[in-house]
């Protein structure tokens, strides 16, 4: 597919050297992150006309590309299709090629069922997806159609899907139907709320380190006076805490996609542009960090007796990263964090542990 088609390329910014836009290229590069910005917002009620992203791109440009070595590469902006249907699409054959090229797509804007296509594009590719979300709500519609509302359950009910682990950070119980969170509870996904969340990382970082997919709603993300997102709310992630939380999503070991969605681009605020840019950076980050890593590791093993029964925690001695479970093959333990070895030497076990 010949991609000028549908994607109108990025306007040159005059950059320092030292400067990330400095380094900036076109066109989709092996092992590199690829930007693509979309405008179409019809499955959050916004229209799909051409938006511009000029204020976004000109504060993410002169931020420092530091001692980066991973190529960022802008795709430029993607043109809304006729129907949702068409959008989610053309994304997908985008999606492929960075795939078959083992670029990780970062996609930004567009609404939240974008999700949908981040998937569907990966699971083309891979089996067994490990998927965190950020969000503020857990929607499970089944209306045929597929919006903000019903993505969620598409993906989660899909025959052709492969889903090995669904995490949902975020979700904030005055905003959600009892029924939605009871559910995921019932199929044994992880559901994590905002207060569990705030201050620091540490408890929910584990979420984050096997993580294939992650997508952010801009929805959980607290908003002042102009609007951060298309469904704005006074309670939310601040800016500091998601900055801290994409640099997490840069430092999974597994990463091949990253979805950014429901961001007010209608928005005049500099300020707006402002953290959306730094939320890049630091995913950007995050990435390098990880890929900077040794890839052989040393475990500690400890082991712990809960009324008669011998549990075993490793850690990570080159990251201080701890999991759950004595296999040899540390895919099949279970990324856990220092405070939850500290709470099964007092004798209580995440039941995450115990799922059968």
């Amino acid at each position: 597919m010949n991609f000028e088609d549908f994607i109108i390329s990025p306007r040159n910014f005059r950059t320092e050297n030292w400067q990330i836009g400095h380094q900036i290229t076109k066109e989709i590069k092996e092992d590199s992150i690829v930007l693509l910005f979309v405008s179409d917002y019809r499955g959050a009620s916004g229209d799909a006309e051409v938006q511009d992203f000029t204020a976004i791109r000109r504060e993410f440009y002169k931020l420092s590309k530091l001692d980066f070595e991973i190529p960022v590469v802008d795709l430029g902006d993607l043109v809304s299709g006729k129907s949702v249907e068409d959008s989610h699409y053309i994304l997908q054959e985008v999606l492929s090629e960075c795939h078959t090229k083992r670029a990780i797509p970062v996609i930004v804007g567009g609404s939240n069922d974008f999700a949908f296509s981040l998937f569907s594009g990966l699971n083309f590719h891979q089996q067994n997806i490990n998927y965190t979300q950020i969000s503020n709500i857990i929607s499970l519609k089944n209306d045929e159609g597929i919006n903000e509302h019903t993505f969620l359950s598409k993906i989660l009910g899909s025959k052709n899907f492969s889903i090995k682990n669904y995490h949902h950070l975020g979700y904030q119980k005055h905003l959600n139907e009892a029924d939605s969170v009871k559910l995921i509870k019932e199929v044994e996904f992880d559901i994590v709320r905002l207060a569990e969340m705030m201050n620091s990382t540490e408890r929910t970082e584990p979420y984050f380190r096997k993580a294939d997919l992650v997508t952010v709603n801009c929805d959980a993300i607290e908003s002042f006076s102009d609007a951060f997102s298309m469904n704005p709310q006074v309670n939310g992630l601040n800016r500091r805490e998601i900055c801290a939380y994409m640099k997490e999503i840069g430092l999974s070991e597994n990463l091949k996609s990253v979805g950014i969605f429901n961001y007010n681009i209608y928005t005049e605020n500099q300020l707006n542009h402002q953290l959306l840019a730094q939320m890049l950076w630091y995913l950007i980050e995050g990435i390098n960090i990880q890929q900077s890593h040794p890839k052989e590791r040393q475990y500690e093993m400890f082991y712990v007796l809960i009324e008669d029964r011998q549990y075993a925690f490793k850690r990570d001695t080159f990251s201080n990263l701890w999991y759950f479970g004595d296999d040899e093959n540390i895919e099949n333990c279970i990324p856990c964090s220092r405070k939850d070895f500290d709470e099964a030497k007092k004798g209580w076990l995440s039941a995450r542990f115990t799922k059968s």
